[in-house]
């Protein structure tokens, strides 16, 4: 077996591993399923351009973690990317709930967030990284994450306290 072949073989098996995880992910960040599969599809296609050097380093969950953070903000930064107003609002299919409605409403919520503040949230808490590592994930400072943080958290809280008393 070729050299190129066994990488090739290990970013597959790699790949099927992760992608699950990293669609969660995605999902969190983006606030939409197609753009989530929109962001893991580019975020993998860097990670098998540099693939050979990421493995040799080691620690490639990081590295696509960081590709895929770096992704979704780009990706909401791109004026192509951004909503549109129109004379008329569309028509919304009803949609059964069935129990993910705390979820959903965490989701909207999420993505009311800056991007960077969506990622601070999203790396510190679904992923479970310290301040330190989501500091060096996103190339700031730790006092940058912590402030992010806060400020992301308090929102969210308003955001959600206001939700709650709308429908109460």
């Amino acid at each position: 077996m070729s050299r190129r072949s066994k990488s090739d073989e290990e970013y597959v098996i790699y790949v099927a591993s992760r992608r699950r995880h990293l669609l969660a992910t995605a999902y969190l960040l983006a606030g939409d399923w197609h753009r989530a599969e929109d962001l893991v599809q580019t975020t993998l296609t860097k990670l098998y351009q540099a693939w050979p050097r990421v493995q040799r380093k080691g620690d490639e969950d990081a590295y696509v973690r960081t590709i895929l953070v770096r992704v979704g903000i780009d990706a909401r930064r791109r004026l192509w990317n951004r909503e549109r107003t129109v004379d008329e609002m569309p028509e919304v299919p009803a949609v059964d709930r069935g129990g993910y409605e705390q979820r959903d409403e965490l989701v909207r919520a999420l993505a009311t967030l800056p991007p960077r503040q969506r990622a601070t949230v999203v790396l510190r808490y679904w992923l479970d990284l310290s301040v330190e590592d989501t500091a060096s994930e996103l190339g700031v400072s730790a006092g940058t994450v912590k402030s992010q943080t806060a400020k992301a958290l308090e929102h969210l809280r308003t955001h959600l306290a206001l939700d709650e008393t709308t429908r109460g």
